[in-house]
């Protein structure tokens, strides 16, 4: 198989078109990027569906940032969330607000600050995460044993996808 042309997946939308698939040469394995795509955003959607203590899902992302960077410039933090200054600027005034993070003084910069998450920032995360595993964990129970194994030599494919794009520099 040189190049995909269309390739029929079945069912409803019969034939994909070329620049939904992706072919690896290496193995003749034919990807269908969108159903790969739907299949990643339901599961995200559904992982989602919890109190989320008021915040945005961008104020979360910001704020699990800001926790497993340590202390952060706002500017690194923009750049990291990949959001602009001004957004940002109103983003963190909501997450100190709510008492999630904190600004701090930068040790290296005296015209600059960082962030910090609270010990109260931390306990809505560690909340959040408990309540997401516990999601993942009933829906991965309803799966059989060979589909978790598919799964599990997945894992390592997933989590490089999944890596936050490095700012350019």
């Amino acid at each position: 198989m040189d190049s995909p042309a269309a390739v029929d997946r079945g069912g409803p939308g019969g034939r994909l078109p070329p620049e939904e698939l992706l072919l690896d040469s290496d193995t003749s394995a034919v990807i269908d990027v969108t159903r790969l795509r739907v299949a990643l955003a339901r599961l995200s959607r559904r992982l989602r569906r919890h109190e989320l203590a008021g915040l945005t899902p961008t104020q979360l992302a910001a704020l699990a940032t800001v926790e497993q960077s340590g202390p952060i410039r706002l500017g690194d933090l923009a750049a990291i969330e990949g959001i602009a200054p001004s957004t940002l600027t109103r983003l963190i005034s909501a997450l100190e607000d709510s008492g999630y993070v904190q600004r701090c003084a930068d040790p290296t910069d005296a015209r600059a600050s960082t962030l910090a998450v609270t010990a109260e920032g931390r306990e809505m995360l560690d909340r959040i995460r408990t309540e997401t595993t516990l999601v993942l964990a009933r829906s991965l129970g309803e799966l059989t044993s060979a589909q978790r194994s598919t799964l599990a030599a997945a894992l390592p494919v997933l989590e490089q996808l999944a890596e936050v794009e490095k700012p350019a520099t």
